[in-house]
Parts: C-alpha cells; sequence; structure tokens
C-alpha cells in the first residue's frame, strides 16, 4: 500500500513510501527499509493515504512550530541580566 508519511515532515520533507498494515489494527503500518522496520502510527497524524492529506498535515505542522519558535524568541526578548 503506498502511503504518504508526514511524521517528519519539518526535517525530512513527505516521504512517500510502500508499507505494509500491522497486523493488530488497522491506523499502524509498517516500512520495512534493509534490516530497519519502521512503525508509523494514526492515519491523518504521522500516515496518510493521498499527497493533499499529506501536504496539508506537513502545513500544519509547520505554521505550529512557527509558533512555537515565535513564543520562544518573545521569553527569551523579554529576559534581561
Amino acid at each position: 500500500m503506498k502511503v504518504w508519511v508526514t511524521k517528519y515532515a519539518l526535517t525530512e520533507g513527505i516521504r512517500e513510501l510502500d508499507v505494509e498494515i500491522y497486523e493488530d489494527t488497522l491506523s499502524i503500518v509498517s516500512y520495512r527499509g534493509g534490516y530497519l522496520v519502521e512503525y508509523f502510527h494514526g492515519e491523518g497524524k504521522d500516515w496518510h493515504k493521498t499527497e493533499d492529506a499529506a501536504k496539508t498535515r506537513a502545513e500544519q505542522m509547520r505554521v505550529k512550530k512557527i509558533q512555537a519558535l515565535k513564543k520562544s524568541i518573545t521569553r527569551l526578548e523579554a529576559i534581561k541580566f
């Protein structure tokens, strides 16, 4: 099954992978890359069935990260020595 993975979208980008559905649940998929097996949890969170859904999630992640960084900058600017 082909999916788009956004778990590491802000560092690695969106990855298109051919995965297998994990035996115990339909919301976990696994990808075997050589000896390493990666698991991605939650359709709509870590992995997506469509590229458009993955792009939407990655954009949400980007916006949330920018907000967190702005908050950190504001806090650092307020510090006086």
